[in-house]
């Protein structure tokens, strides 16, 4: 063999040893949520926007649930959604809350969710005063490059199975980053 196709042959190599960017995993976002209304959402609103430092999101009722008092259009909920950098940042501190440790059954395909019964557990966060004790939920999305086909209105396309995170992946994942452990 010539020098020429053993160079080749060694950069077709290497390529196949790199991973392939479109498999890797990513954290697409982490959304916090509170539910409650009346003074009850209004303290949740207080607590997500001190924690965040962002603007929260309302959401209102759409069906009337007579044994709870919940009629349309009241407001039951609020949400925060968290993207990048931050989002990974607040995960950590949140993680921390319940000892990086999560049940296996809070994890699904493509997502994972925990609840923290009291915002005072979270690292560097003090005890207010008008918020009281209040927990709330944190959900985390994951994907992989290309979600954004099944998403876009034009010439939208559907995803095959494979482009899921599985549950694996995601325990693998955040063992790796979070140094989490999976009872």
């Amino acid at each position: 063999m010539s020098q020429e196709t053993e160079e080749i042959k060694e950069i077709g190599d290497e390529r196949k040893m790199k991973e392939n960017k479109m498999r890797e995993i990513r954290i697409e976002k982490v959304v916090l949520s509170i539910g409650g209304s009346g003074e009850e959402l209004e303290k949740g609103v207080k607590l997500l926007e001190r924690l965040t430092g962002r603007k929260t999101v309302r959401r209102k009722s759409r069906k009337r649930i007579p044994s709870l008092g919940v009629r349309p259009g009241l407001e039951i909920g609020c949400l925060v959604t968290l993207r990048g950098k931050e989002a990974e940042e607040i995960l950590g501190k949140l993680l921390a809350t319940v000892d990086n440790r999560l049940k296996e059954k809070q994890i699904s395909d493509n997502s994972f969710s925990f609840g923290i019964k009291e915002y005072i557990e979270i690292p560097g966060i003090q005890y207010q005063r008008d918020i009281g004790i209040r927990g709330f939920d944190v959900s985390v999305i994951f994907s992989r490059a290309g979600k954004r086909v099944a998403e876009k209105k034009i010439k939208r396309g559907n995803l095959p199975r494979k482009q899921k995170v599985s549950k694996e992946e995601i325990i693998h994942y955040m063992k790796d980053k979070f140094d989490m452990e999976v009872i």
